[in-house]
């Protein structure tokens, strides 16, 4: 085994490994000399073994912060915790790896921790601009922090940007806009406005799209994607927009699995400014509307916007201001400015980092063990 990569739980921590991990067979990594650790809560479940991976998952829930929350909770979160932590320890033990990469979320802190006992490297990946729990206790060892956003508060961090998906890193807009446009059934005449929800879903966000697209009902000009997310395409239902015979053409869709496709089509992106979203958007080029996840820790949503607003790349709404009419309004005005859009566009672009995820490949070779010290093989 030569590398483990631990955590996950939502999306935007199993991404970015699996671009570290298929960056890694690129290079020469057996893929069965790469395991994942994971929860048995998290995505990655389902998200590793189909990306071809071998995935250990690994007991117990993470600590609830709210105080709401009954305390007898959270002594089961930390007993599930220690329970973590020896599993780790065994895992690490027998395995013996090079070295551990921490992408934070509720796995990789007890594996960073065994890490740090058994003396294996660790490097950590931190995929927001304001870090997570697990990654600010984990990077008291780490050999060295890969950051997304510079500025990032963790030790001795290294500036990577945060690690995309292949099909992310090749889409070309200005190649691949028609046929991708084409493969959507979008009329060429149309411009294409994209509202993406999230993986399940975001109320605040499918609220307003959903009364934009009624303001829009008799727009001939204008296609709407909108992602609603798995979540909100059943607790929403009852509130999307019937707009048979309308000229808007409105689409609804509960998920979309080809995004890179998406991107290339589109003139114009509202959604969220999590991790990989801002990442993505960064890498493609593509202007935005990003409403922050108001409640999200450290509110790092925020502070990952902040770039790509500061750049001129991207308009910030907060999400308590976001319904239709503010939806609609933000949307015509940047419609109406061909060459604001661009410019928002090469603004975007310059802020992404399209190499991301060697150069995390680059720390854990850096900083693996030798194999002579029980590391196991570089990847050449």
């Amino acid at each position: 085994m030569w590398v483990v990569i631990a955590g996950g739980g939502t999306a935007g921590h199993v991404h970015p490994g699996l671009a570290v991990a298929r960056a890694l067979v690129r290079r020469g990594c057996e893929s069965e000399s790469i395991r994942f650790v994971g929860s048995v809560r998290g995505v990655e479940r389902d998200l590793v073994p189909a990306a071809g991976f071998e995935l250990t998952m690994l007991p117990g829930r993470g600590i609830e912060r709210r105080l709401s929350r009954l305390s007898w909770q959270n002594l089961s979160a930390l007993w599930g915790l220690v329970r973590a932590g020896v599993r780790a320890g065994y895992l690490l033990g027998r395995l013996r790896p090079a070295v551990v990469l921490a992408l934070g979320g509720y796995a990789s802190l007890p594996c960073a921790l065994a890490a740090r006992l058994l003396w294996i490297p660790v490097v950590v990946a931190e995929q927001n601009a304001v870090p997570g729990v697990a990654n600010r206790l984990s990077g008291r060892w780490a050999r060295a922090s890969a950051v997304s956003f510079p500025g990032t508060e963790l030790p001795r961090p290294v500036l990577t940007g945060n690690p995309v998906r292949a099909e992310v890193q090749a889409v070309d807009r200005d190649r691949d806009r028609d046929c991708a446009r084409a493969a959507l059934g979008v009329d060429r005449r149309r411009r294409l406005v994209v509202v993406v929800g999230g993986s399940l879903g975001a109320a605040r966000i499918n609220r307003a799209a959903f009364e934009a697209a009624r303001f829009w009902a008799d727009r001939d000009d204008l296609t709407l994607y909108h992602v609603v997310g798995r979540r909100d395409w059943q607790d929403l239902a009852p509130l999307r927009p019937d707009l048979a015979g309308a000229l808007l053409d409105y689409r609804a869709v509960e998920f979309e699995e080809n995004m890179p496709g998406v991107y290339a089509a589109a003139d114009l992106l509202v959604g969220r400014a999590g991790a990989t979203s801002v990442a993505e958007l960064a890498l493609v080029g593509l202007p935005s509307v990003l409403v922050p996840l108001p409640w999200a820790p450290g509110d790092h949503q925020t502070a990952n916007a902040a770039g790509l607003v500061a750049a001129g790349g991207a308009v910030l709404v907060r999400d308590g201001e976001m319904d239709g009419r503010r939806m609609a309004a933000e949307v015509d005005r940047l419609l109406a400015a061909p060459e604001l859009l661009a410019s928002m566009g090469r603004a975007a672009a310059g802020l992404g980092h399209r190499d991301a995820d060697n150069q995390v490949v680059d720390l854990l070779q850096k900083w693996a063990r030798h194999p002579r010290e029980g590391g196991g093989m570089r990847p050449q």
